[in-house]
Protein backbone atom coordinates (compact mmCIF):
# COMPACT_ATOMS: atom_id res chain seq x y z
CA UNK A 1 0.00 0.00 0.00
CA UNK A 2 1.56 3.39 -1.03
CA UNK A 3 2.41 5.83 1.71
CA UNK A 4 0.33 9.04 1.70
CA UNK A 5 2.40 12.08 0.76
CA UNK A 6 3.01 14.69 3.42
CA UNK A 7 1.55 18.07 2.42
CA UNK A 8 1.06 21.55 3.83
CA UNK A 9 -2.17 21.49 5.85
CA UNK A 10 -3.90 24.31 3.94
CA UNK A 11 -4.31 22.18 0.82
CA UNK A 12 -5.97 19.13 2.32
CA UNK A 13 -9.61 20.25 2.05
CA UNK A 14 -10.21 19.56 -1.66
CA UNK A 15 -8.60 17.70 -4.56
CA UNK A 16 -8.41 21.03 -6.44
CA UNK A 17 -6.34 22.56 -3.61
CA UNK A 18 -4.07 19.51 -3.48
CA UNK A 19 -3.46 19.68 -7.23
CA UNK A 20 -2.70 23.41 -7.02
CA UNK A 21 -0.34 22.77 -4.09
CA UNK A 22 1.41 19.83 -5.76
CA UNK A 23 1.75 21.31 -9.24
CA UNK A 24 1.89 25.10 -8.96
CA UNK A 25 2.19 26.73 -5.54
CA UNK A 26 5.74 27.76 -4.83
CA UNK A 27 7.10 26.67 -8.20
CA UNK A 28 9.27 29.54 -9.51
CA UNK A 29 7.43 31.29 -12.34
CA UNK A 30 9.08 33.67 -14.76
CA UNK A 31 6.58 33.94 -17.58
CA UNK A 32 5.34 37.53 -17.64
CA UNK A 33 1.74 36.59 -18.37
CA UNK A 34 1.65 34.17 -15.42
CA UNK A 35 3.23 36.71 -13.08
CA UNK A 36 0.64 39.29 -14.13
CA UNK A 37 -2.16 36.73 -13.73
CA UNK A 38 -1.01 35.75 -10.26
CA UNK A 39 -0.68 39.30 -8.96
CA UNK A 40 -4.13 40.15 -10.35
CA UNK A 41 -5.78 37.04 -8.90
CA UNK A 42 -4.15 37.60 -5.52
CA UNK A 43 -5.64 41.10 -5.60
CA UNK A 44 -9.06 39.71 -6.48
CA UNK A 45 -8.75 37.36 -3.51
CA UNK A 46 -8.72 40.28 -1.05
CA UNK A 47 -11.70 39.72 1.25
CA UNK A 48 -12.46 36.33 -0.29
CA UNK A 49 -11.10 32.80 -0.09
CA UNK A 50 -8.44 31.51 -2.46
CA UNK A 51 -10.83 28.64 -3.23
CA UNK A 52 -13.32 31.11 -4.73
CA UNK A 53 -10.64 32.55 -7.00
CA UNK A 54 -9.14 29.19 -7.94
CA UNK A 55 -12.56 27.82 -8.90
CA UNK A 56 -13.08 30.84 -11.19
CA UNK A 57 -9.55 31.00 -12.57
CA UNK A 58 -10.42 29.71 -16.05
CA UNK A 59 -13.28 32.22 -16.22
CA UNK A 60 -10.87 35.00 -15.25
CA UNK A 61 -8.44 33.89 -17.98
CA UNK A 62 -11.22 33.96 -20.56
CA UNK A 63 -12.62 37.29 -19.35
CA UNK A 64 -9.23 39.04 -19.21
CA UNK A 65 -7.76 37.84 -22.53
CA UNK A 66 -5.53 35.28 -20.81
CA UNK A 67 -3.94 38.12 -18.81
CA UNK A 68 -1.94 39.52 -21.71
CA UNK A 69 -0.95 42.97 -20.35
CA UNK A 70 -1.02 44.65 -23.78
CA UNK A 71 -4.63 43.57 -24.34
CA UNK A 72 -5.87 44.33 -20.81
CA UNK A 73 -4.20 47.78 -20.84
CA UNK A 74 -6.42 48.77 -23.78
CA UNK A 75 -9.68 47.98 -21.97
CA UNK A 76 -12.13 50.84 -21.76
CA UNK A 77 -15.73 51.39 -20.68
CA UNK A 78 -17.15 48.70 -22.96
CA UNK A 79 -14.84 46.00 -21.60
CA UNK A 80 -15.41 47.15 -18.02
CA UNK A 81 -19.20 46.91 -18.52
CA UNK A 82 -18.76 43.42 -20.00
CA UNK A 83 -16.68 42.31 -17.01
CA UNK A 84 -19.18 43.72 -14.51
CA UNK A 85 -21.86 41.53 -16.15
CA UNK A 86 -19.71 38.36 -16.17
CA UNK A 87 -21.01 36.05 -13.42
CA UNK A 88 -18.03 33.74 -13.98
CA UNK A 89 -15.63 36.16 -12.27
CA UNK A 90 -15.68 38.36 -9.17
CA UNK A 91 -17.57 41.44 -10.33
CA UNK A 92 -15.90 44.17 -8.31
CA UNK A 93 -15.54 47.51 -10.10
CA UNK A 94 -12.45 48.56 -8.12
CA UNK A 95 -10.63 45.28 -8.71
CA UNK A 96 -11.49 45.33 -12.42
CA UNK A 97 -10.22 48.92 -12.70
CA UNK A 98 -7.07 47.91 -10.77
CA UNK A 99 -6.44 45.05 -13.21
CA UNK A 100 -6.59 47.43 -16.17
CA UNK A 101 -4.40 49.94 -14.35
CA UNK A 102 -1.93 47.25 -13.33
CA UNK A 103 -1.59 46.11 -16.94
CA UNK A 104 -0.73 49.70 -17.85
CA UNK A 105 1.71 49.84 -14.92
CA UNK A 106 3.48 46.67 -16.11
CA UNK A 107 3.93 48.17 -19.57
CA UNK A 108 5.09 51.53 -18.19
CA UNK A 109 7.56 49.84 -15.84
CA UNK A 110 9.02 47.78 -18.68
CA UNK A 111 9.28 50.78 -20.97
CA UNK A 112 10.84 53.03 -18.36
CA UNK A 113 13.35 50.52 -17.00
CA UNK A 114 14.04 48.60 -20.20
CA UNK A 115 13.60 45.27 -18.41
CA UNK A 116 10.79 42.76 -18.20
CA UNK A 117 8.33 42.51 -15.32
CA UNK A 118 9.93 39.14 -14.51
CA UNK A 119 13.38 40.65 -13.94
CA UNK A 120 11.94 43.56 -11.98
CA UNK A 121 10.03 41.29 -9.58
CA UNK A 122 12.70 38.62 -9.21
CA UNK A 123 15.46 41.18 -8.59
CA UNK A 124 13.89 41.75 -5.16
CA UNK A 125 15.10 38.23 -4.23
CA UNK A 126 18.27 38.41 -6.33
CA UNK A 127 16.78 35.99 -8.86
CA UNK A 128 16.52 33.04 -6.42
CA UNK A 129 13.73 31.88 -4.11
CA UNK A 130 13.98 32.66 -0.42
CA UNK A 131 13.93 29.19 1.15
CA UNK A 132 12.27 29.22 4.55
CA UNK A 133 12.38 26.36 7.04
CA UNK A 134 8.93 26.37 8.61
CA UNK A 135 7.97 23.28 10.59
CA UNK A 136 4.28 24.22 10.95
CA UNK A 137 1.74 26.37 9.15
CA UNK A 138 1.48 28.59 12.22
CA UNK A 139 5.01 29.85 11.65
CA UNK A 140 4.33 31.22 8.18
CA UNK A 141 3.83 35.00 8.22
CA UNK A 142 1.10 36.86 6.34
CA UNK A 143 3.64 39.48 5.27
CA UNK A 144 7.32 40.29 5.72
CA UNK A 145 9.67 43.25 5.51
CA UNK A 146 10.41 42.18 1.93
CA UNK A 147 6.74 42.06 0.94
CA UNK A 148 6.40 45.53 2.53
CA UNK A 149 9.26 46.75 0.33
CA UNK A 150 7.84 45.23 -2.86
CA UNK A 151 4.35 46.52 -2.07
CA UNK A 152 5.67 50.07 -1.62
CA UNK A 153 7.66 49.85 -4.85
CA UNK A 154 4.65 48.61 -6.83
CA UNK A 155 2.31 51.21 -5.31
CA UNK A 156 4.82 53.92 -6.21
CA UNK A 157 4.66 52.69 -9.82
CA UNK A 158 0.85 52.97 -9.88
CA UNK A 159 -0.18 49.40 -9.08
CA UNK A 160 -3.37 48.87 -7.03
CA UNK A 161 -4.49 46.01 -4.76
CA UNK A 162 -0.87 45.20 -3.98
CA UNK A 163 -0.72 45.62 -0.23
CA UNK A 164 1.94 43.73 1.65
CA UNK A 165 -0.26 40.71 2.48
CA UNK A 166 -1.36 40.39 -1.17
CA UNK A 167 2.25 40.72 -2.31
CA UNK A 168 3.38 38.01 0.11
CA UNK A 169 0.68 35.64 -1.20
CA UNK A 170 1.92 36.46 -4.71
CA UNK A 171 5.52 35.75 -3.68
CA UNK A 172 4.45 32.37 -2.32
CA UNK A 173 2.41 31.52 -5.42
CA UNK A 174 5.16 32.38 -7.92
CA UNK A 175 7.95 30.75 -5.91
CA UNK A 176 9.81 33.86 -4.82
CA UNK A 177 9.58 32.32 -1.34
CA UNK A 178 9.38 28.63 -0.53
CA UNK A 179 6.79 28.44 2.24
CA UNK A 180 6.13 24.72 2.02
CA UNK A 181 6.72 23.28 5.48
CA UNK A 182 9.90 21.22 5.66
CA UNK A 183 7.99 17.93 6.03
CA UNK A 184 5.96 18.59 2.85
CA UNK A 185 6.91 16.44 -0.13
CA UNK A 186 7.15 19.61 -2.27
CA UNK A 187 9.61 21.45 0.00
CA UNK A 188 12.85 20.21 -1.57
CA UNK A 189 11.51 20.16 -5.13
CA UNK A 190 10.51 23.83 -5.23
CA UNK A 191 13.39 25.09 -3.08
CA UNK A 192 15.88 24.43 -5.84
CA UNK A 193 14.65 27.39 -7.89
Amino acid sequence: MPKELSRCEWCLSTPMYMAYHDEEWGVPKHERRRLFEDIVLDGFQAGLSWRTILEKRENFRRAFDNFEPEKVARYGERETARLLEDAGIVRNRQKIAATIGNAKAVLALEQELGIGFDKYIWDFVKGRPVVNKWTSMGEIPAKTALSDEISKALLKRGFKFVGSTIVYAFMQAVGMVNDHIVSCHRYKAVGKG
